[in-house]
């Protein structure tokens, strides 16, 4: 029986790799952990870090990857605890340094592109492609406010195994995402690999209860999935059709509503104001839903991020 390899490592019964890898044609080098199983199973990849500045996850993966037991894993789980290591070296609020590309943004990459496409093509190519599952951890960046909730990509070939990896997810919403281009795990997804993307912590922060939150719930997946022994606990939760509105303008914001907070439609959501207290704009909620995660920071860019909301739907998992 041939035995499977990733980044340059065979995947043998009870070994424990960590590595880092080069990105061809770049200064990149990628921290990696490859803990194989004694029992055959199947291989699921956890990252964190693609956003660089999004910290509960990447916590979460380093105390995984020295956490997780071989001795007890039927198949493989592969960690990539900092998967842009340049950014979080150089402090860009979730920016490959080198290019100032959104690594999420430019998945599959390009062998022949700049650091992020090239870094992006490595990632989907040695990792990704190689698994039969994918975790990939996010949380708020520093200037953003979010609530704990979770994606995964409808109308693909793998949906019901990702939907039953989402009900083991202690959040109270879902996003059953429409999004295919761009991201790491919608990527994955389109590819028939059952992949879902947890959003946990907020503004760059980390605690201790969030780091656990975001490791039981990859143990959980872990179970569900056949990697882990032990039962798997299913937590209800309710589907949001998600929107996203940028700012229309540079200037100062001052929300009006905090994340988590149920709206109607109407209902001010916050106002941005030029450098002399002037109105230069105001969001107001075009239909009733609920705030998932916004611009908590008082500056605000035209074109960058200000408020996501979701309406909810009937399904409920």
């Amino acid at each position: 029986m041939q035995v499977k390899s990733i980044a340059g490592h065979e995947l043998t019964p009870g070994k424990t790799v960590k590595d880092h890898i080069h990105v061809e044609g770049t200064e990149l080098h990628v921290p990696h952990v490859l803990l194989c199983g004694q029992q055959p199973g199947a291989t699921v990849l956890i990252s964190a870090g693609i956003h660089n500045a999004e910290y509960v996850g990447i916590q979460a993966a380093i105390e995984l990857s020295n956490e997780l037991d071989v001795s007890e894993l039927r198949g493989n789980v592969i960690l990539l605890p900092l998967a842009n290591r340049s950014g979080f070296e150089n402090r860009t609020m979730s920016m490959v340094f080198e290019d100032g590309k959104n690594l999420n943004r430019v998945f599959p990459g390009d062998r022949e592109g700049s650091e992020a496409d090239k870094l992006a093509h490595m990632l989907f190519e040695v990792f990704i492609r190689n698994v039969d599952a994918y975790i990939d951890l996010h949380s708020g960046d520093g200037y953003e406010a979010l609530i704990p909730y979770a994606y995964y990509l409808g109308d693909t070939p793998a949906e019901e195994t990702a939907k039953a990896m989402i009900a083991c997810v202690n959040t109270k919403y879902y996003v059953r995402s429409r999004c295919r281009t761009g991201g790491a795990y919608n990527l994955a997804s389109v590819h028939g690999i059952p992949s879902v993307l947890i959003e946990r912590g907020q503004l760059s922060l980390f605690s201790r209860e969030e780091i656990e939150a975001d490791k039981a719930d990859v143990r959980n997946i872990l179970r569900c999935l056949g990697v882990l022994p032990g039962e798997t606990v299913n937590y209800s939760k309710t589907q949001l059709l998600e929107y996203s509105d940028d700012a229309p303008c540079t200037g100062c914001w001052y929300p009006e509503k905090k994340v988590g907070d149920v709206f109607r439609k109407g209902e001010k959501l916050g106002e941005i104001r030029d450098y002399f207290g002037r109105s230069l704009f105001v969001e107001y909620a075009p239909q009733d839903g609920v705030l998932l995660h916004q611009c908590a920071s008082l500056n605000i860019i035209e074109k960058g991020p200000m408020v996501t909301y979701g309406v909810p739907t009937d399904d409920i998992i």
